[in-house]
């Protein structure tokens, strides 16, 4: 079942990235900031997990849960604010979801799977 999971976080999270680059960097790109702040502000963040999303580890996909927010965070007010934008906040907030609720879940299958997670309290302490 992680297997499942695995997958769609990763399709999800590259999806993601995919979508990122072509909206700050590509086609969809406006002139009002420069390139390399575009690039750290919107792609870097998603490169520092992803060679750990890659290899399917489990600890990976729940820190890189953080670094989505600030995409969920993006995609939500665009979606209030800009009508003009809709369209491409709506596609990075389905793919930003995506990408969370299913690296989360497998984070936690696989955690379990590998018997990991936290201790529970004994009684007394």
């Amino acid at each position: 079942m992680a297997a499942q999971w695995l997958r769609l976080a990763q399709l999800s999270y590259l999806g993601l990235l995919i979508w990122v680059a072509l909206w700050q960097l590509g086609v969809l790109a406006s002139a009002d900031t420069s390139l390399g702040f575009r690039f750290a502000l919107w792609l870097l963040p998603l490169l520092f997990p992803l060679p750990g999303i890659a290899k399917g580890k489990p600890y990976t996909f729940a820190w890189a849960s953080f670094v989505l927010l600030w995409y969920v965070l993006h995609a939500t007010v665009l979606l209030v604010v800009a009508p003009e934008l809709r369209l491409l906040a709506a596609v990075e907030l389905v793919l930003t979801l995506s990408a969370f609720v299913s690296g989360l879940v497998f984070a936690r299958t696989r955690g379990r799977e590998l018997g990991l997670g936290l201790k529970k309290r004994k009684k007394g302490e």
